[in-house]
Formats: C-alpha cells, structure tokens, sequence
C-alpha cells in the first residue's frame, strides 16, 4: 500500500513537472515550485525531444542576457571612469591656479613635458634619463610640490653587463634623492658599441596613479595655453 501510494504521488509530481516544462519553465523553476531534484528532472526530460528545443531555448535567452548584462556592466564602467577622469582634471585646474607660480612646480612640469611618458591610456607617471639632477628636480617636485608618499614612488636602472648594479643603485641614490629601497631589479643590456656608453645608466622614476596621470596631462595642458597666450605679448 505504501509503495502504491509512493507510486502515484511520483506520476503527479511527474505529470505536473511536465505541465510546467511545457509552459517552458526551466528545471530550477520546476525544483522550487515542486521541490524535485534537479538530476530527477534531467534524467525524466533527457530523451525528450520538446524539452530538449526548450533546453536550448532557455540556454540562448540566458546567453543574450548575459550578453545585454555584460554589455551594460561594461557601459556603465566606462561612465564611471568618465567621470572620474573629469574630476581629475577638474582638480587639476584648481589645483594649477595654485601652484603656476611655484618654481619647483613649473621646473617639474617643463622636465615632464619635454622627457614624461604622455599616452593618455597609459596609468604609469614616468620620466627617465641619465642625467641624475634632472631625475632629483623630478622627485623633489613629487615629494615636496606634489606630496607623493615616498613608498609610492619606484625607480629602476638599465645597465650595460659590466656595470654593478649595487654601486649604480648607491650612485643614483645619493646623486638623486631616490631612497635605495624605491629601486626595483635592474634590468642589463648589451650596448651597440662598447665605446659608447652611459657610465652609470639610464634611470627611470615612475608612480603608477591614473589620478596623477590626468592630473599631469591637464597641467601640461594649462601650462601650453599660459605659454600661447604670453607669445601674443611679444
């Protein structure tokens, strides 16, 4: 009798999971309304030719929503970083009223200008050469003009093979400012000629801040139109 009984409430449950595929609801739909395993369902609707063309069904609309979801998160991201981008610059030109008149400022901008990596798409403020002074300019106006924590700030050498890169790291550091622990591993190269060559290396300084990058940029820009506008003077 209790198998019986076990019987029949399996063909209703069966009987309505089918009522409700058919409406075109999916297995999780049918397992919270009736609470059958999802596997049950799977293996009742395996060889079913009208279940399987709303498996496929129900697989493309969640893709396409997937696909709008995924489009929309990607809108909205770009927006956001819009945004942030015009809250960086505007900062900037407040910033530039501030600061135009600052010697170390302006000496940092025009190094940067002429010798800074500028690509817009580029998150990295960076600057190198083989002068030292030029590079200690660069982190004074970081540090003290701009107040750049110190941790924030990295460096790294390109050296020929013969050079150690312990005493290049030392004569960088006291030449230019830059603590030893800012540098980063060195990276070696073989010269063209070995003639040639820069004694101590090239020097890079850089900070990775998409902040600074537009703040740096709007600047150079400012700095360009205060230039255009004195050239009408003379």
């Amino acid at each position: 009798l209790i198998r019986h009984s076990t019987y029949q409430q399996m063909r209703k449950d069966k009987q309505k999971a089918i009522e409700l595929r058919q409406l075109g609801k999916s297995y999780k739909n049918i397992q919270n309304e009736l609470g059958i395993p999802i596997g049950t369902l799977s293996g009742w609707f395996k060889n079913v030719t009208w279940s399987q063309e709303i498996k496929q069904r129900l697989s493309a609309e969640v893709s396409l929503t997937n696909h709008r979801a995924l489009e929309s998160m990607v809108k909205a991201n770009k927006e956001r970083w819009k945004k942030k981008y015009e809250e960086y610059q505007r900062e900037a030109v407040q910033e530039f009223e501030k600061l135009k008149n600052d010697p170390l400022f302006l000496a940092g901008m025009m190094l940067y200008w002429g010798e800074g990596e500028k690509q817009k798409k580029s998150s990295f403020v960076r600057i190198c050469n083989s002068e030292p002074a030029m590079l200690k300019i660069i982190y004074l106006f970081f540090i003290k003009t701009l107040k750049i924590p110190p941790e924030k700030i990295h460096a790294w050498l390109l050296l020929y093979p013969d050079l150690v890169d312990s005493v290049q790291k030392n004569f960088w550091s006291k030449t230019s400012g830059i603590p030893q622990d800012c540098f980063k591993k060195s990276i070696y190269i073989k010269g063209r000629s070995p003639r040639k060559r820069l004694s101590y290396g090239v020097c890079t300084i850089f900070i990775s801040s998409r902040a600074l990058k537009e703040r740096m940029l709007k600047w150079i820009e400012l700095y360009q139109n205060n230039l255009q506008s004195l050239a009408l003077f003379y």
